[in-house]
């Protein structure tokens, strides 16, 4: 919730006066599924059909197929309006997820910030978490070692000291065996 709550607040103002909107896709891939693809590029074709041609190198240029999806790079999204500027789908449910996601989410048990983008304060982001997470968690940070762009930060609570006796003050170590020696005279 806090990191969405940072991505709400202070990256998604950002976005219309960005000087290197994600939508263009020149660093980013979009993960689309058929419905997306078939609305955003306003196709009349079938999947199937769709599929061949993509195969053939006849579909549009920015889409790659793979394990049932498509990925577009390299060209704006159709979805993006540059004169706006902006997402023209943005509130509406065709959206991709990656598009709400990116570049603060969720992985796993830690969040991911994409450092790509021009918005993300890193220190600011931990900030946030670290208030949200409270006294008892720290944040550990694990670049991604092939794209150290991508940072994941991992909530680890301290390991707590396996129950046991107490050490004895030093005022008062080597008395015990003293005491015992004692007692037994």
């Amino acid at each position: 919730r806090a990191a969405a709550a940072y991505q709400q607040r202070e990256v998604i103002p950002h976005c219309t006066r960005c000087l290197e909107p994600c939508c263009k896709l020149q660093r980013l891939v979009l993960d689309l599924n058929w419905k997306q693809v078939k609305q955003f590029w306003k196709l009349d074709v079938s999947r199937g059909e769709f599929d061949r041609q993509l195969a053939a190198g006849q579909g549009p240029e920015a889409i790659r197929a793979g394990n049932g999806r498509y990925y577009a790079h390299r060209q704006p999204c159709p979805a993006y309006d540059p004169v706006r500027p902006g997402c023209t789908v943005y509130d509406q449910p065709i959206k991709p997820p990656g598009c709400s996601d990116f570049p603060v989410y969720a992985d796993g048990d830690g969040v991911l910030a994409d450092l790509r983008c021009e918005a993300v304060n890193l220190e600011a982001l931990l900030a946030e978490l670290r208030q949200a997470l409270g006294p008892g968690f720290r944040l550990i940070q694990r670049p991604n070692p092939d794209f150290p762009f991508l940072v994941t930060l991992i909530p680890q609570r301290p390991a707590s000291k396996p129950p046991g006796r107490r050490p004895a003050p030093a005022a008062e170590r080597g008395k015990p065996l003293q005491r015992a020696q004692r007692g037994r005279r």
